[in-house]
Formats: structure tokens, sequence, C-alpha cells
């Protein structure tokens, strides 16, 4: 890989991880169960998203 391409992959996967984060806390924050579960399946998702980016390293 470049590096060009891995300061790519190390701003996404500074970029999921934020996202994670903050899907983690609305969803702490939330009283509707199926908004929290939505938001809980986001944060899930930007969990895989990560990995993915992890695993091309």
């Amino acid at each position: 890989m470049t590096t060009k391409e891995l300061l790519y992959i190390e701003d996404a996967l500074g970029h999921e991880k934020y996202f994670q984060s903050k899907c983690k806390e609305t969803a702490s924050q939330l009283q509707d169960p199926e908004l929290k579960n939505y938001v809980t399946q986001m944060a899930q998702k930007h969990q895989q998203i990560f990995q993915k980016f992890y695993g091309l390293l």
C-alpha cells in the first residue's frame, strides 16, 4: 500500500470509531426503545465497518 492509501485507511478508522462512539452515547440517552435499538444497530454497523478497514492493514 502507498502512504496515501494508509493515511486514508487511518482516517477512515478514526471516523468509524467516532461514529460508533457517538451512536453508543446517543443510544444510552434515548428513551424510545425502537429508536434506541436502531441507533444501537448503527453503532454495531460502524464497528463492522471499522473491522473491515482494520483488516486491510
